[in-house]
């Protein structure tokens, strides 16, 4: 009684939704920094604000899902000893 987990895989479309909208959101956004009504300094503070945040999301993410592939890497381990024991195991055998 083996349950292995089903790997899902993004489609082609989705993930090019993803890169779609992270690059509109990204230029959208650096064309109302540059067109902001203010100075340059507080131009250069916003646009480096938005590249720490960009870099700081994406190694959230990255976290995330290495804590995740870690956790189904420990389960899978754990559920192969409990497998050998099992299949090693004769409840008939009289020591």
């Amino acid at each position: 009684m083996t349950d292995t987990p089903v790997k899902q895989q993004n489609t082609g479309a989705y993930y090019g939704q993803a890169v779609l909208s992270f690059g509109l959101a990204l230029a959208a956004l650096s064309i109302g920094i540059y067109r902001l009504d203010a100075g340059a300094w507080v131009r250069g503070f916003l646009a480096i604000a938005v590249l720490y945040l960009t870099t700081s999301a994406f190694t959230l993410a990255k976290v995330i899902r290495d804590r995740q592939e870690a956790g189904q890497i420990v389960s899978r381990v754990d559920q192969a000893r409990l497998e050998k024991i099992l299949a090693e195991h004769d409840p008939f055998n009289k020591l």
